[in-house]
Order: structure tokens, then sequence, then C-alpha cells
């Protein structure tokens, strides 16, 4: 049965296989013998080796070990996840927050406890994977609106009975896609149908906004959305999740989220590590200015060479090839010239929209912007792709 259905996404050009890098994740890593420009990594700012993040990680695991051997219910909390909820609340401007092993468990554990089979949620065709998972796991009734279409969702709310709990899903930073959500006309739509917004801001988180708190911040809504989750594992270089929010709220999602009772709190070293990339972006603002830099110089030749865009307001930046095997002969093609970016296939975007999806660093330089840019036109030309 196994053999059969890896050889049918064998024939669709579907099947995945494991690549190994030996390096650190950076603007280049060490892949089959050789170094290439990484071009596909969610460590915007390069806080993953950050000295100072890395020495925290260390630091952490020689004082408290390298598991934290039960859930925190169940043994207690060390002093680096207090720590770290502490700085998150204060980096976000809430009253607290609470942190999870990974954003997939926080999705599928914290939606559940918002709404249940009673209510309706209303989601982003695009939202991400674990955000599906958490509405289909509440048990309420699930629509899908078009990709950032506010009339679409308007037509949704207006359906509805006025009466009935209703919850708004989306992502902030569409992370397949690098466009961002309205939030200022989704908060405005929740406002005039009562209905509440949910926020995935795994990718915003660091990296948008005037200080780097994220898609709230960078559409002014932080007052107006309650209920957001990020990660600690893209631009804060670790591993985690979080929500953060008024005392109450976070009090109750630590009596009723399955996923933070039933499992075992993130390591210490991990915890340590993202308090100390939160005081790396608040001491080092050039990072974001440096990472928006190479943002514009990499999609500016990227358009000058002619390749098919998404409407990306981010450093990521999917060049759209359509059919999966168009894009892993692709990928394999600038993998020949020096750049790992892999190719993107569905079921992780919708089919016929199979991409290159490019993300671009704070840590990456110039030579490494052109050398990459240098390689897609090499690879383009050769397929006929520009």
């Amino acid at each position: 049965m196994f053999e059969q259905h890896l050889r049918k996404l064998d024939d669709q050009h579907l099947l995945r296989r494991l690549r190994t890098i030996a390096s650190a994740t950076g603007p280049t890593v060490m892949l089959d013998n050789r170094r290439v420009i990484l071009l596909s990594s969610n460590n915007y700012l390069g806080l993953a080796t950050h000295p100072a993040v890395v020495e925290a990680a260390v630091a952490a695991t020689r004082q408290y070990g390298a598991g934290s051997g039960a859930s925190r219910l169940v043994c207690g909390s060390l002093p680096p996840h207090e720590e770290l909820e502490t700085a998150l609340a204060q980096f976000k401007g809430t009253e607290a927050s609470l942190t999870f092993a990974a954003g997939y468990l926080a999705n599928i554990s914290v939606i559940p406890t918002l709404i249940d089979k009673g209510g309706l949620i209303l989601a982003d065709r695009l939202c991400h994977a674990s955000l599906i998972d958490g509405c289909r796991l509440s048990g309420a009734t699930f629509r899908v609106y078009r990709h950032r279409d506010m009339n679409h969702l308007e037509q949704l709310l207006v359906r509805r009975s006025s009466a009935r709990p209703t919850l708004i899903v989306t992502d902030g930073l569409f992370s397949m896609d690098g466009d961002i959500a309205p939030l200022t006309d989704i908060a405005f739509l929740a406002e005039r149908y009562e209905a509440a917004v949910f926020v995935d801001d795994a990718h915003g988180t660091g990296i948008l906004g005037r200080t780097g708190r994220g898609t709230l911040e960078h559409c002014d809504v932080e007052s107006r959305i309650p209920y957001h989750m990020g990660t600690l594992s893209k631009a804060l270089g670790s591993a985690g999740a979080y929500l953060a929010g008024s005392t109450a709220f976070i009090a109750y999602l630590m009596n009723t989220c399955r996923a933070f009772t039933y499992t075992t709190a993130p390591p210490p070293a991990s915890a340590a590590a993202a308090t100390a990339a939160i005081r790396v972006i608040e001491q080092e603002p050039e990072r974001r200015a440096r990472l928006w830099h190479n943002r514009e110089r990499l999609a500016q030749g990227l358009t000058r060479l002619g390749f098919r865009l998404t409407a990306s307001e981010s450093p990521i930046l999917p060049i759209l090839v359509g059919n999966p095997d168009r894009a892993v002969i692709l990928a394999q093609a600038l993998l020949t010239h020096g750049v790992y970016a892999p190719a993107i296939r569905p079921p992780t975007v919708p089919p016929a929209t199979s991409r290159i999806r490019l993300t671009i660093t704070a840590d990456h330089n110039a030579e490494h912007i052109d050398d990459a840019l240098a390689a897609l036109e090499k690879a383009g030309r050769a397929l006929n792709m520009i």
C-alpha cells in the first residue's frame, strides 16, 4: 500500500525527500559537500546563529538541562519559560503570554477553545494548514472566503444569523504568497457584524511593524484584534509559538488548551534563545532595515528578469511556475548553479500554482543576491521561463 502511494506521488511530481544540510542555517549552507546560497529559510533576521541567541541557549542547557521533563502543569515551569513569557508580553504590549511547543500545536488547540460546534468560522482560502485543521477540530460550521476578498467575507457575514458566534480566521502574512491580510478591513467587518478575529502572525512577528511587533502593528489594529498567535521559529530564530493577551485570556488558555496541557514543555534552550532574540530585535533595528533593503534588491532583480511573481509585500518572493514537474526542474537547475530553493507543490499550495518560494534574510549580502539572480537568469532562460 505504501509503495503504491509513493509511486503515485512520484508520477505526479509530488514526492518529497529530505536533504541534509551540513551546516548552520545561514545565507549559505553546505549541501552535498559544496557551499550554496540558501534562499528558502524563514530565518529572516539571521537570529538562529546570532552569538547572543546561541549563547543564551547554551547557558540555559548547562543550567537546566536538555529537556523540560513534562508538561509545565505536571512538573512546573522553568525560569526560561517564565522569562520568555514576560518578555513576549512586554514586546507585544499585553498583560500576559503563553508559549507552546510549536505553532501547529497552538493553532489546533487554541481555535477550538474560542468557538465550538454551535458557532461559525470564516477563514481565508489560503490559510495555513494548521489553521484549517484547528477550524475543523473545533466542530464549528466552517466556510472559506476568497483570498483577501472582503466583499466575499462580508457576504458570508450577512448571511449568518446575527446571534451566531462567529470567528474570522486568517494569516497575518501569508507564508506561500508573501502578501498581507487586510487586517484593517477585517477588523472593521468584525466590529460591524459582531464577530471575533484570530490571526496567525507566524511570519509577521519580528519583521513587520515599526518596532517589529508584527502584522497587527503594521496595520495599526493591535487594540482591535484580541486573538493572535506568533511563532518563535521564524524571525526569532528559535522554536515554539505564543499567544499574547489579557491575563484572564491567558489563564483561560492555560486551563483549556489540550496542546499545552498534554505536551512536554519546550526545552529551556529554545525558550532562552527566543528571549535573547527579542532583545536583539529591540536593540538592533538595523537588522529589519537590512532585511527590507535586501528584499527590494532581490524583488527588483526578479522583476527585471521577467519572472512571474505573486503580489508579495514581504521578504517572501515566490516565482509562480504552475506545473509541479516544471517547478522541480527549475529547483534542480538552480541547485546546479549554486542556489538552494526547493519547489513548493500541492498540497502545500493550490493545484496549478507550484512555485519556487524564495525568501531573503538580513544576513544575505549584495554578492549573495547578485549571484542568486545570475543563477536564476541562467536557469530561467535555459528552461524558457523568462
